[in-house]
């Protein structure tokens, strides 16, 4: 079954379960222990040992993003727990006067937060949500716009965690240099660029359509129930300023833990210390000390108590749990796919490389598979692993590489957005603590809307080979379909702006 296309069975079994019973624990479990049964030759004592083992294998590669999850949490149950974030929404709503406002402002602050997509999604879900409550929007669009605003501004970003992870993507013997190959990639990145082009015009128009125009004209807010803690009767005495400082020291501490783990105070120059970064440790790192940071904001102060600022230890660990399950489960399926099991990646490259010879149409090919293979596994920076050495060995170098890579990140990016398994769709939905099936059915629509846009232009720039042409043609393709979207949608509902 290994680097077969029964490789794909165990995916799209979690994923299918997923939208059809809304219920994403025991599809994850279906789909893993599916994906152990085809690799055990359906033994069930070894496809169990086979399941815990690989979880075990993750959960331990992965501790440092658990950790990071859990210390949020508290930073966000401390916040929370000092009066900040109702003084923030307070302070907001004087300033931000219209829905649009606030979903600009939520946008805005996705962009900002550029460093990781981890800590976009939950840092601007934790404080751009009592604003956007505040003008009644609805906590799927809220989720849309942070996960529109974490993955494609990203990997458009030079100095983030997913500049590091293109650059390791190469082979060891590969003699061109990842950053350089990154920063070339940048303009034809099109589903970044035409992703924040399309956010942008939604909250402009104020127009929603398909499942997130129903789910608006229902009534239903999309709030995950389960993630919620009961309302504190009983808040601090914090200001804004205790929102904002945890905040910007949190985004200040984990850069400077980036350069920490990269080496820049032991010689090497900014650029290769961002590159060489361990991220994930520069997270925990940065949220630790945000934690020691805040307890002595708000303690000496008697902004919250002693009694009270323990407390939100537990409260921060048990708003996260949801998040850490879903993630354990998505990177077990991740595992059970992977080169040493059922090996999605030796099926796909083999498709790859039975496609070489179709030299004009490799870029957008590597677009469709990298698409393809993000959304069945969950997992933008696997897919880059995969694919990018193969676009290196088919093309070596020069503009075909640069535009078969940018096709590969868009592509992987794409799937990554529309996966239900996917870390940074199930971040997203629990930074809006958004019910995580609501937010990927409303989600696809717009995601995909802007993938076929992607497509055309990828599909004109490898048949004249030039990223220009192709970004300008996916531009014409994006404008009209926004203008049928305006015809189709506009006039039946007035947006309400206010």
């Amino acid at each position: 079954m290994s680097a077969t296309v029964w490789a794909l069975l165990p995916p799209i079994i979690a994923i299918i379960l997923a939208l059809l019973t809304k219920e994403v624990y025991s599809s994850l479990l279906i789909g893993i222990f599916s994906g152990a049964m085809l690799f055990c030759g359906f033994h069930p004592i070894a496809a169990i040992e086979t399941t815990f083992d690989i979880m075990g294998e993750k959960i331990g590669g992965n501790v440092d993003i658990l950790l990071f999850l859990v210390f949020l949490g508290i930073i966000v149950a401390l916040v929370t727990k000092s009066g900040a974030s109702a003084a923030y929404g307070n302070w907001a709503s004087k300033s931000i006067t219209t829905k649009r406002g606030a979903l600009l402002a939520t946008s805005c602050l996705g962009v900002l937060i550029f460093v990781d997509d981890y800590f976009n999604c939950l840092t601007v879900g934790t404080v751009m949500r009592p604003v956007t409550d505040r003008y009644k929007i609805t906590r799927a669009k809220l989720a849309y716009i942070i996960d529109a605003t974490a993955a494609p501004v990203c990997i458009i970003a030079p100095i983030s965690s997913w500049a590091a992870a293109v650059g390791s993507s190469l082979p060891e013997n590969s003699e061109l240099d990842g950053f350089s190959l990154f920063l070339k990639t940048i303009p034809y990145n099109y589903y970044a660029l035409f992703t924040i082009i399309f956010v942008l015009f939604l909250i402009f128009t104020g127009i929603d359509f398909s499942k997130m125009k129903a789910l608006e004209m229902s009534g239903e807010t999309g709030i995950d129930t389960s993630s919620q803690e009961d309302e504190d009767t009983q808040l601090g005495k914090g200001k804004v300023l205790d929102l904002l400082l945890p905040i910007l020291f949190l985004i200040g501490s984990c850069i400077i833990a980036m350069l920490y783990t990269g080496g820049l105070f032991e010689g090497e120059n900014l650029v290769n210390a961002f590159a060489n970064c361990s991220s994930s440790r520069s997270l925990v790192l940065g949220s630790f000390i945000t934690i020691i940071f805040t307890f002595l904001l708000y303690i000496p102060r008697k902004v919250i108590t002693f009694q009270e600022f323990c407390d939100c230890f537990v409260k921060g660990f048990k708003a996260m749990t949801s998040a850490i399950m879903i993630l354990c489960l998505a990177w077990t399926l991740s595992g059970i796919c992977s080169g040493d099991y059922l090996n999605i990646g030796g099926f796909v490259s083999a498709l790859v490389n039975a496609n070489a010879l179709i030299g004009s149409l490799i870029p957008f090919l590597f677009f469709l598979i990298s698409l393809g293979l993000a959304f069945s596994t969950g997992t933008s920076w696997g897919t880059f692993g995969i694919l990018i050495p193969i676009a290196i060995a088919i093309f070596g170098y020069g503009n075909m590489l640069t535009l078969s890579v940018a096709a590969i990140l868009s592509g992987a990016v794409c799937g990554d957005h529309i996966s239900p398994i996917s870390d940074t769709t199930i971040l997203s939905s629990a930074g809006a603590q958004c019910n995580h099936i609501i937010h990927v059915s409303t989600q696809i629509p717009y995601a995909l809307t802007v993938a076929v846009c992607c497509g055309v232009g990828f599909l004109l720039a490898g048949l004249t080979g030039n990223g220009i042409i192709g970004f300008v043609v996916g531009i014409v393709c994006l404008i009209a379909a926004c203008l049928m979207i305006v015809r189709l949608f506009g006039k039946k509902k007035e947006p309400d702006l206010s």
